[in-house]
């Protein structure tokens, strides 16, 4: 491999004071951070879910509770368990009693087809399931088709106000089904005592696209997960002293991002946790901010920009005061946005960048030094990266140039699940080949320019669609959009360029809306990078997190092509 011009670390002079080069990572099972938490603060609220309040110690025994519960159901160390849950406060109970009972955690979404959710469950080789009860129909009917014994069902409202107003609620019995509250109320708690190898024990097999093919499960171990949240931890202290702070959580848990951002890493704070279940409800958000004061919102760009189209967003500015930091992942953060949230709320956003083999975080904006709008910031304590080749990775492109990035951070996974070919395709040593094309600039600080795999080849010139999304992003009718390649059938192995757009209400989807758009591409980017064609939607399809699913846009073409998806 070529020598590494980046070996000096250039990002760290640009670090906060406070924040260390090298992070102190110690070697744990990750739900001792519950632990050590509630030897702190047990009795300061751990969970805040629709004005109902769990503190850390009773948190810590309902965990402990479902963890003896499981290993009474056989679980045994290693053994994966499945979640399927919403924002609930049972999510974070199931997370930390599976950990407890010795057990692998593999999240699901609640968006899941029964086909999804029948190849991860298989795939994962998960045996038991704790899932919301509205999706029992869908689980039932994959059942058969996995190796599930157990299936563990729970209410919205289990945790909720009306439970206590309505003293012990007994949830009915489903034949096939266990209930968690009952399993919860009837077990002591009694957690097994077992050993963790936590650079080698894995607490959670998280699916991910990846770069290629069918989703594939990140093996993220118990040190590579601990040693995020300190990370994260270390980076963001400034905000608020443990034990002190409010974060709100909207982000769905089953999500890396979410699981470990607004999960983990704020449990390892001591961080009270404003639990908000469905993102896209908005007035709900902003009552959850009004009645908290949450001091850190995580969000992603589609949540800042849907709070933006809302008419009573400056009726609700004086409480989104109380938040000290905005910090956007996930996706990438239109410039235009992150002026107009800012000027309108009085927040800061601070972008960053991670993936789920990163458990996620590598990257953030400081919090306190120089802010680089349109950046992802600095490589995080413990952490380096380089830029790559994008045809051959043991060739380091030059700082300023543009290329495939690399990670070398204890956060790294494992490797895949069951997949050696697809680990050694990523995995190269101690370093990690993200699928992420980027640039270092002289500060150190990592611009990202696209996906390695929606790069737009036309005639041997490069096209990155989201440098024609920004840009698109800047004129005044555009709501959202999304750029992909399609084939020209004029000149094999080549493309054109598409641009799906969501035009904001008041403007119409006209043939002089479209030729002003492209006008206005052509005096921002150079010709054959605008696009021709242009089709209006009223929605893109798009992730619980809010990132664009470029992939279904491409199945929607080739459909239209008369191809086989």
């Amino acid at each position: 491999m070529s020598e590494n011009p980046y070996a000096a670390k250039p990002w760290l002079k640009h670090y906060d004071d406070d924040v260390p080069a090298e992070a102190d990572i110690p070697e744990m099972n990750i739900s001792e951070f519950l632990d050590n938490t509630t030897k702190e603060f047990g009795s300061r609220t751990a969970i805040w879910f629709m004005k109902h309040k769990i503190s850390y110690k009773k948190f810590k025994d309902i965990a402990e509770r479902l963890a003896t519960a499981l290993v009474d159901l056989g679980v045994k160390k290693g053994d994966v368990v499945a979640i399927m849950l919403p924002n609930m406060p049972q999510f974070m109970f199931s997370f930390y009693g599976i950990l407890k009972a010795g057990g692998t955690v593999t999240a699901c979404s609640v968006l899941h087809t029964e086909h999804e959710l029948a190849y991860q469950l298989n795939d994962a080789g998960a045996e038991i399931i704790i899932a919301w009860d509205n999706q029992l129909e869908k689980i039932m009917n994959i059942k058969e088709r996995t190796r599930l014994r157990h299936i563990i069902i729970t209410n919205v409202f289990d945790y909720a106000p009306m439970a206590d107003q309505l003293g012990k609620r007994v949830p009915p019995e489903i034949a096939g089904t266990l209930q968690l509250l009952n399993l919860i109320e009837k077990t002591k708690p009694n957690p097994p005592k077992f050993e963790t190898n936590a650079k080698e024990d894995v607490a959670v097999l998280q699916y991910t696209g990846g770069t290629t093919g069918l989703p594939k499960g990140a093996m993220l171990t118990h040190y590579s997960l601990v040693a995020n949240c300190v990370q994260m931890y270390e980076w963001t202290k400034s905000i608020g002293r443990r034990g002190k702070m409010t974060a709100l959580t909207t982000l769905p848990l089953f999500h890396i991002y979410g699981m470990q951002v607004c999960m983990n890493s704020f449990i390892y704070s001591g961080t009270t946790i404003a639990l908000h279940p469905d993102p896209r409800d908005q007035k709900g958000l902003f009552e959850v901010i009004k009645a908290t004061h949450p001091a850190m919102f995580p969000g992603v760009p589609t949540m800042y920009m849907r709070l933006l189209e809302r008419d009573d967003l400056e009726d609700y500015a004086k409480d989104l005061r109380s938040i000290k930091v905005c910090n956007s992942g996930a996706a990438p953060m239109p410039p235009e946005v992150l002026k107009e949230f800012e000027q309108r709320t009085g927040a800061v956003i601070i972008e960053g960048y991670g993936m789920t083999e990163c458990g996620p975080a590598t990257h953030v904006n400081p919090l306190k030094g120089t802010r680089k709008i349109g950046s992802v910031g600095l490589a995080i304590s413990s952490t380096e990266y380089k830029i790559v080749d994008i045809d051959d990775y043991t060739k380091i492109v030059p700082q300023g140039e543009s290329g495939e990035i690399m990670i070398k951070g204890p956060q790294v996974m494992k490797g895949y699940w069951n997949k050696p070919e697809e680990t050694a395709g990523q995995l190269k040593g101690e370093w990690l080949l993200t699928g992420d094309i980027g640039k270092m600039d002289e500060d150190g600080y990592l611009y990202i320019v696209d996906r390695k795999k929606d790069m737009i080849n036309i005639s041997g010139f490069k096209v990155y669609p989201r440098e024609v999304e920004d840009v698109l992003f800047e004129h005044e009718a555009v709501e959202n959009a999304s750029i992909i390649g399609i084939p020209n059938p004029d000149i094999p192995g080549n493309e054109q360029v598409k641009a799906f757009i969501v035009l904001k209400d008041g403007y119409k989807e006209t043939d002089e809306i479209q030729a002003e758009i492209k006008d206005f591409l052509r005096k921002n980017v150079a010709p054959y990078k605008v696009p021709k064609y242009i089709e209006f939607r009223k929605e893109l399809p798009e992730t619980l997190v809010g990132k664009v699913l470029r992939k279904d846009l491409k199945e929607i073409e080739a459909r239209r092509r008369g191809e086989e998806v």
